[in-house]
């Protein structure tokens, strides 16, 4: 059995060899095919690789009161959007002060400027550095952590001391060669104590969270004076369980503190990060039904230019058919040597299909700077679809060339 298949492996090869550039055609068409679909699928897993490990960080115990839904905006049908008013200073203190709920911890922070020039002794940043103004609970709840140095104290915050946290990139940029713990830097004016630097975020949808400072958020207000600047609060809970509860009871305190009636809708949102990221992966399942649609249609015709290459070899190997059948060939191995060609073919467009796939979804992620990940669930389903292809382009080609009468196909030519 193995020597007959080792057999029409190598009349397969030979045959292939023969025909170059009509297997050239086919294998190429093939592998858009795959190409489309590996490559979709693997920079569809790297955004959803890189959402998950950024916004999975706040915690499945972490909610956030702010000035919209994560889907408030997105309205069609010619829906107007939702206009809500900003989330004054005013009602966050308020919120913080008066909100009790058995093991929570708030957070208070606000975006002063994404644009602020960072200077240390005679050098400078590009005018890019977000600054933001935090408590001490914004580290935690927001699942961050430190490099080196420590976080925010209480004391820091009610006693206004001037101290800053340091994105990553500072490290290896304003201060390289040395330690950026305990020097001094300068926002619009105002010198900070470098107390901390955070372990590095990477950059998402172009927003480099490696370029921020944080500093107490009572300093920031006295820095960033511009009006209709809106808060955002944090609230994380001890215990998972009591997430729903914490939650319901924090729309409640919000409402009151905004003087809405029972009837009137919510003028903010509440947001936690499995929404937004339920939200994205549904649009993710959007791009990867756009891939299977691009990959089935380029492999229904790769298919059928498979089918066509394999029934013209037949047609003219009709000669080399009847030889091999009046020497005793049986129909399975004239239909097996067929086959097995058409599975080769498949295979090669498949394989290129898989390599041009990842680098397509390797190439996306550098660019967009995602998370790339090793899509191995593509390639098994393309390894697959090829076999299937193989399968339905080869049988038919196969059956006929196994069904041949051996006198007429001698008498061909």
């Amino acid at each position: 059995m193995f020597p007959l298949l080792k057999e029409n492996i190598r009349i397969a090869f030979d045959s292939i060899k023969s025909q170059i550039l009509r297997t050239i055609l086919t294998v190429l068409i093939i592998a858009i095919g795959i190409t489309a679909l590996v490559g979709i699928l693997s920079a569809v897993s790297a955004l959803e690789n890189t959402i998950s490990s950024d916004f999975a960080s706040m915690g499945a115990n972490t909610f956030n009161l702010q000035r919209y839904e994560f889907n408030s905006q997105a309205r069609g049908g010619g829906e107007k959007p939702k206009i809500n008013p900003i989330i004054s200073y005013r009602e966050v203190k308020e919120f913080k002060d008066g909100f009790e709920y058995p093991g929570i911890q708030t957070s208070l922070f606000f975006t002063g400027t994404s644009s602020a020039e960072v200077k240390y002794e005679d050098k400078k940043t590009d005018p890019e550095v977000s600054v933001l103004g935090v408590n001490e609970f914004y580290l935690p709840n927001a699942g961050l952590a430190l490099e080196e140095g420590r976080e925010f104290t209480y004391f820091d915050i009610q006693n206004n001391n001037n101290v800053a946290i340091l994105g990553a990139d500072f490290a290896d940029g304003l201060f390289k060669g040395t330690s950026p713990i305990e020097k001094t830097i300068n926002i619009r004016g105002a010198k900070f104590t470098v107390i901390g630097i955070l372990e590095s975020k990477g950059s998402t949808f172009g927003n480099n969270q490696d370029l921020r400072v944080l500093i107490p958020i009572e300093i920031a207000r006295s820095i960033f004076t511009q009006a209709h600047i809106n808060y955002n609060l944090s609230v994380m809970v001890e215990n998972k369980e009591m997430l729903e509860g914490a939650q319901s009871e924090a729309i409640m305190a919000f409402r009151n503190i905004r003087g809405l009636n029972p009837v009137e809708e919510n003028n903010f949102g509440i947001g936690k990060s499995d929404d937004l990221i339920n939200q994205i992966f549904s649009i993710t399942g959007y791009l990867n039904l756009a891939a299977w649609i691009i990959s089935i249609i380029t492999i229904f015709g790769s298919s059928i230019a498979l089918m066509n290459i394999m029934l013209v070899s037949v047609a003219e190997r009709t000669r080399e058919i009847g030889i091999r059948k009046a020497l005793g060939a049986k129909r399975s191995t004239i239909a097996t040597q067929f086959f097995m060609e058409t599975l080769i073919i498949g295979q090669f467009g498949g394989l290129l299909g898989i390599f041009l796939g990842i680098l397509v979804g390797f190439g996306v992620s550098s660019l967009a700077n995602f998370d790339f990940v090793t899509p191995w669930k593509a390639m098994l389903w393309a390894t697959g679809i090829t076999i299937l292809v193989a399968i339905l382009a080869g049988s038919y080609p196969a059956s006929k060339a196994a069904k041949q009468d051996p006198v007429e196909s001698l008498h061909y030519e």
